[in-house]
């Protein structure tokens, strides 16, 4: 049974805690389709402030609403448009302050401010994306990039 943990040190101990839990929740898990259930659902308990996080998975030339946690969303995303497609043309992270300010931004949800895009590579290939959302802009920073990119690393071993 898994419960709730309070993360009570500094950030970047948390997050070692949280990649920690990941990889204890996922590890002895073959379905793809649980651990990435699981995964969105872990990461959406952590983190503060946060209105969407899940997975979209790469099909047929463009990505394909995930596992995932918030508000119903988009369902396809076509290869190089908004910020989960540009992830996926220019096969890295994309943390953007303010997604108003995203030349061809797709607003899912209205109240979104802030988000960070994390592609996602199965046998060298995409596999899909990590993508988390923010009703506060600026909400991503650099420790939090540097942890949801591990996360993302550490889910890719387990789809």
């Amino acid at each position: 049974m898994f419960n709730v943990e309070h993360y009570n040190g500094t950030k970047e101990q948390n997050y070692d805690l949280l990649l920690k839990q990941l990889k204890a929740l996922i590890e002895d898990e073959p379905d793809q389709v649980a651990n990435l259930a699981n995964a969105s659902s872990l990461l959406n308990q952590f983190l503060d402030t946060v209105n969407w996080v899940g997975f979209y998975i790469w099909k047929q030339d463009e990505l394909v609403l995930g596992p995932f946690q918030g508000l119903p969303a988009c369902v396809r995303i076509p290869n190089g448009k908004g910020v989960c497609g540009t992830a996926v043309a220019e096969g890295k992270t994309q943390r953007i302050a303010d997604v108003h300010e995203f030349p061809g931004h797709i607003a899912c949800d209205a109240a979104s401010q802030s988000e960070i895009v994390v592609p996602m590579y199965k046998g060298g290939n995409i596999f899909g994306v990590l993508d988390i959302d923010s009703p506060v802009k600026e909400r991503f920073d650099e420790i939090d990039e540097k942890y949801i990119e591990q996360f993302a690393k550490i889910v890719e071993q387990y789809i």
